[in-house]
């Protein structure tokens, strides 16, 4: 008996859709999974096993190999359970293969059967929406995330005994309709609605040629640097620029939570992400951190800011070799990661606001007398970041602390609400001039016909 089931892996961001093919041969009794699988995928034998035990499933003692579908193709994680336990039903003969036709099983298993979420889920979706499948079975903490790729009818399975239960026809097909987080928001338009909880620019006292840097920067996607004294007021303006760009557009919405749901870091029962991310990495971070790696690939810290806000408080702080990967992302927007079995790349567009001291006391500039650092020693600090970095960082804004008397007197700034509408107008009348296109990101001929 040879059954075939769908299911899908990721590498890197992409899917890679995986045929699942279960032999049972006659000779001595064994399980053999082949097809390049890695650790969780090979452990995942024995969770099927336990699983099918504890439905009243016996697999016959047969000689049972599972092949999985491309098999150059490295599988990585345990989003392959419920795929492997579709097939070991099918071949033997508790689960007709008709009834597994176009369909995409996705989901960890439990020892008792629970179908538990995995990573990945809209990346997985939309690869088997494009092999064909029209109908996908995923755990239902992944049902909004894989509802929101707005492909194939979505079945949520909460353990194996629901599942046969639809397969063998003692239960009706029931489809999840709960619309993913963002999704009736892009039926009615392609850009969703601002919904942003980020810090209000209202509790900014003074600064307003930094703010107006903000503005700016929001606008035309300009990176920004502010250097000024401790206390001045870097690290809250940094925080509120999220909350003056503008909305999230369908497609970018969806990007940056395949990013997100690839790392883990898109909450269960959460479908698109409806605010535009800010990561602020501890300059403590490792190379990998920033840029991405591990075993399997996860995105960095660059990567999950796609589309959102990067802020790197204490630059000089940060690992020479750390800041120099930055180079490549803000150039061309994307991140390639060579490793011995393959080259994977990820998406990298974000704004970078940087924020650092003049001095290593941090009062450079101020009165003579509080800045305690010879010159030889502010020279070596400024010397950290490299001059092909700030090269790349369009506004160099420099702070100096605001009066006491200023910060006591009543908020009289705008708000984020009214400078997100202003910078969401700019916007508008620069994609119509240059075709959605930032004005950070115009070509050189661009800007000499802008």
């Amino acid at each position: 008996m040879l059954a075939h089931v769908q299911s899908a892996s990721v590498l890197g961001l992409e899917p890679v859709v995986v045929t699942v093919e279960a032999s049972f041969t006659s000779g001595l009794p064994s399980f053999t999974v082949v097809g390049l699988p890695q650790n969780a995928v090979r452990e995942g034998r024995e969770r099927v096993v336990a699983a099918l035990r504890h439905l009243g499933i016996s697999l016959p003692p047969r000689r049972i190999t599972i092949n999985l579908a491309p098999a150059d193709v490295r599988k990585e994680g345990s989003g392959l359970d419920l795929a492997l336990a579709v097939a070991l039903m099918v071949g033997a003969g508790v689960v007709e293969p008709g009834s597994v036709a176009g369909t995409g099983f996705l989901g960890e298993l439990g020892l008792d059967g629970t179908v538990r979420p995995v990573r990945g889920v809209l990346s997985r979706v939309a690869g088997l929406s494009e092999a064909g499948c029209t109908r996908v079975v995923v755990a239902p903490e992944n049902a909004r995330e894989a509802l929101a790729v707005g492909g194939p009818a979505v079945f949520a399975a909460p353990d194996l005994e629901t599942l046969r239960g639809w397969l063998v026809g003692e239960a009706e097909w029931v489809a999840s309709t709960e619309t993913g987080a963002g999704t009736e928001r892009a039926e009615r338009g392609s850009r969703l609605t601002n919904l942003s909880t980020s810090p209000d620019l209202s509790d900014v006292q003074g600064q307003e040629s930094a703010r107006r840097a903000l503005e700016i920067a929001a606008t035309g996607g300009h990176n920004i640097i502010f250097v000024g004294p401790p206390g001045s007021g870097k690290t809250l303006l940094a925080s509120r620029l999220p909350g003056i760009l503008p909305p999230f557009e369908r497609a970018e919405s969806l990007e940056s939570s395949r990013i997100h749901s690839v790392a883990g870091l898109l909450a269960c029962g959460e479908g698109l992400l409806q605010e535009r991310p800010f990561r602020a990495p501890h300059h403590s971070i490792s190379p990998a951190g920033l840029a991405g790696g591990g075993q399997p690939i996860r995105p960095g810290e660059i990567s999950l800011a796609h589309n959102g806000v990067l802020f790197l408080d204490e630059l000089p702080e940060y690992r020479r070799s750390v800041l120099e990967l930055l180079r490549e992302p803000l150039e061309s927007g994307t991140i390639l990661l060579g490793r011995a079995h393959g080259n994977v790349r990820f998406p990298a567009r974000f704004i970078l606001v940087a924020a650092m001291n003049p001095c290593p006391c941090g009062f450079f500039g101020l009165e003579a007398d509080r800045c305690t650092c010879p010159p030889p020693l502010i020279e070596r600090y400024r010397s950290r970041v490299s001059g092909p970095l700030l090269d790349r960082i369009d506004l160099h804004v420099p702070v100096q602390p605001v009066p006491l008397d200023r910060l006591t007197t009543p908020i009289d700034g705008e708000s984020s609400t009214v400078v997100a509408a202003r910078v969401l107008e700019a916007r508008q009348r620069g994609w119509e001039r240059n075709g959605q296109v930032t004005n950070a990101r115009l070509s050189p001929r661009r800007l000499r016909t802008a």
